[in-house]
Formats: structure tokens, C-alpha cells, sequence
């Protein structure tokens, strides 16, 4: 028999998802479990190394994101236990190592300057609260922005120009085919609000294929497997990706994701 691990993502890493993210792990675990798989649940919020480690793990399936987790997870992974998604790969994803990363490697992600405004974002890691992400009309509101970021202690910060264009959300889970793409402003679900700055989606043409094949570029340079993000594709056709999360909570369309993320923990390790 095998054993899978699952740990639940710390509420403070899940603004307003808290229940949509559990609901993803849930959905995988049971799966798991109906191919013989024998689980078991731990928390991000109450971690215990010394549990995590007597436990018996052929795969975790994690979405934590913790300092703490990550180091316990590094010494599963060196010991031969298939994590998904790797420390390394989480690490890659917090901001402005990854848009870093994503300029070094000639991705479109939007410029820090422009004309309609400004984003600002804490760089350090995934946005824990709306005012983690903020909408800057002008440079003066930008740099009132910055110092209410180092007010809160806040250092690392990134800057993208906004881009006008329809917003829109994709998840992708590596090596299974599975790759959707949504516009939030068709559904109406949002996390925090801010989708609105784009307004209605206009579903402009752009070539679907090579907007998946360069997402899947980002995944593949991060290392991440489970994965989601958000890209603005403008009236002329164009893609810019503005935002690349490890393990999204897939609420658009969990089954079918949970349906390929089991096939991926299966399948041997890449």
C-alpha cells in the first residue's frame, strides 16, 4: 500500500479561499484514497515536524508555503518522498524572484511603467490581505503606496504598469493535458475585488495555443506542477502574465482538476 500526505495551507495564505482550498485537497485525497492510497491530513497552522516525520509518505501533496513546512519538506524530498509541488518550486514563485526570473527569460509580463496606472505588490510572497495588492492611479498614490508597504514592514514590493485588456485566470496541472482558462469577469468570482479595473471581458482573439505553451514555459521554469495564474490579453492580440501561484483552489473546476493532479501524483516523479 502507499501513503499520501496532505496538508491544509495556513488560513493566513488563504485570504478568502480558505474553504475552496481545503475543498481541492479533499477532492485529490479521496480520489487517493479509492486507488488504495492510505492518507493522512496535517495543517500548515499547526505543524509539527516531529509528526510530519513519523509519518509513513510515499507522496505529499501540500500547499503550504511556511518557512517551517518548506524546511521539513526539503528533508522529505532528499530522503526520496515525491512532493508536489517542491519547496524549490514555491520559493520560485514568490514575487519578484519570479518576475525576476520571467524578464531574465524574455516572458511577457507588463512593464513598470506606463500611462493607466500602477500596480503595487508585496514581492516577498503570495498577497495575505487585499492591501497586499494595491491599485495606484498615479506616481504620487505609487509612492504613498510604497511607504504604507515599508509602514508595514514590507520591503521587497513589485511595480507593474496596469494593462488594459480582458483579464483572464488559468490553471494547468503538468504532464496530464489539463489546462483551462476563465474570465472572472464572465462569473463574477472574485477574491478581492480588484478584477473590476479591467471591466467586462471583450474575449479578444489571441492564438490559444501559444498563449497554454507559454504558461506552460513559466511552470516548467519555476518547477511548478500544480499551478494557476492571471494574464491580461490586450485588443491587438497580445499576452502579459501578471501573476503565477502555486496550487490555486482550482473552484472554476475542481473535479476535473483533482481528477488530473491524481494522475500526477501517480505518475513517476519527472
Amino acid at each position: 500500500m502507499k501513503h499520501a500526505v496532505l496538508i491544509q495551507r495556513a488560513a493566513r495564505f488563504s485570504p478568502n479561499s480558505v474553504d475552496n482550498d481545503k475543498a481541492i485537497l479533499q477532492a485529490v485525497g479521496r480520489r487517493l484514497a479509492e486507488k488504495g492510497y492510505a492518507t493522512a491530513w496535517m495543517s500548515e497552522d499547526n505543524w509539527s515536524e516531529q509528526q510530519f516525520s513519523q509519518i509513513q509518505k510515499d507522496v505529499v501533496f501540500t500547499m503550504a508555503r511556511s518557512t517551517e513546512v518548506m524546511e521539513s519538506l526539503t528533508q522529505a524530498e532528499q530522503s526520496g518522498v515525491r512532493i508536489v509541488n517542491t519547496p524549490a518550486a514555491v520559493r520560485a514563485c514568490s514575487r519578484s524572484r519570479l518576475f525576476t526570473m520571467l524578464k531574465r527569460n524574455g516572458m511577457p509580463i507588463p512593464p513598470e511603467h506606463g500611462s493607466n496606472g500602477f500596480w503595487l505588490k508585496r514581492g516577498d510572497e503570495a498577497a495575505q490581505s487585499k492591501g497586499d495588492v494595491v491599485y495606484c492611479a498615479d506616481d504620487a498614490r505609487l509612492q504613498q503606496a510604497k511607504r504604507q508597504f515599508a509602514d508595514r514592514g514590507i520591503a521587497d514590493m513589485l511595480v507593474q504598469a496596469h494593462m488594459e485588456g480582458d483579464l483572464v485566470k488559468f490553471y494547468g496541472v503538468a504532464d496530464t493535458g489539463f489546462f483551462r482558462v476563465y474570465y472572472p469577469g464572465d462569473d463574477g468570482l472574485t477574491k478581492y475585488g480588484d478584477e473590476h479595473r479591467n471591466g467586462k471581458p471583450h474575449h479578444y482573439a489571441c492564438d490559444q495555443h501559444l498563449f497554454r505553451q507559454s504558461a506552460e514555459r513559466m511552470a516548467t521554469l519555476t518547477g511548478i506542477e500544480v499551478y494557476g495564474g492571471d494574464a491580461i490579453i490586450t485588443q491587438s492580440g497580445e499576452w502579459f502574465f501578471i501573476d503565477f501561484n502555486d496550487w490555486p483552489s482550482f473552484s472554476r473546476c475542481r473535479e476535473e482538476a483533482a481528477e488530473a493532479i491524481t494522475q500526477l501524483l501517480e505518475n513517476e516523479r519527472r
